[in-house]
């Protein structure tokens, strides 16, 4: 089955640039468009696309409004892929923050926006770890702090999220690791959902925030 994406962009231009690209590889469908966050609920409800790829700034709902809306009212939501301009935005991070999986430059090469859509449908592995990084480590918090202390990661748990913070996807931790895949597949489960995050990049996220692991 392709991986089916949702384009939600005020720019027809970006959107048809998008779609030339993601509608030539075999495995990637693009199964609809919208204009405007606004649209994304009854979009995502019809078309139950496994990626949408959002711009971070739209008139009415912004990709940030967008990315909470569907998080919060859909069931088994799709992964979200922020669409940018500048990979330092705030708005970016604010996205990140509140849930979106990953971002994408719109100056990105087509290969780059291929890529930056199966990698967010597969949720094996970080997108722009080192933007990520750069982003997450200026937003110290002492919630993040107190999440991770309540969180109680066991010392291999605690290996694998600073492995998970490098962007490796799980194949390279267990290499790392000198584990099989299935174990570190249990341990990243493990870590997220004494987190309370949604998946990597929200773990991520947490990490640099709590000091836990510190940039590069």
């Amino acid at each position: 089955m392709p991986v089916t994406v949702l384009l939600v962009d005020d720019e027809p231009l970006v959107r048809a640039g998008l779609r030339a690209v993601l509608d030539a590889q075999p495995d990637i469908e693009v199964v609809g468009e919208a204009a405007d966050g606004a649209a994304v609920i009854p979009l995502v409800r019809q078309l139950r696309p496994d990626v949408v790829a959002m711009d971070v700034r739209m008139p009415l709902l912004d990709g940030i409004e967008a990315t909470k809306a569907v998080l919060k009212n859909i069931d088994e939501p799709p992964k979200i892929l922020v669409v940018t301009t500048f990979e330092n935005d705030e708005y970016v991070y604010r996205a990140l923050r509140a849930g979106a999986d990953g971002f994408l430059l719109k100056r990105a090469r087509p290969a780059e926006i291929v890529h930056a859509v199966r990698l967010v449908a597969e949720g094996d592995s970080l997108l722009f770890p080192a933007a990520v990084r750069s982003m997450a480590s200026e937003y110290g918090n002492s919630k993040a702090r107190a999440r991770l202390e309540r969180a109680a990661l066991t010392e291999r748990e605690e290996a694998v999220l600073r492995l998970m913070a490098r962007g490796l996807t799980n194949a390279e931790i267990a290499g790392e690791m000198f584990v099989g895949t299935e174990t570190v597949k249990s341990h990243v489960s493990a870590v997220l959902a004494k987190l309370g995050a949604r998946d990597r990049t929200q773990a991520v996220i947490t990490a640099y925030e709590s000091g836990f692991v510190a940039p590069a």
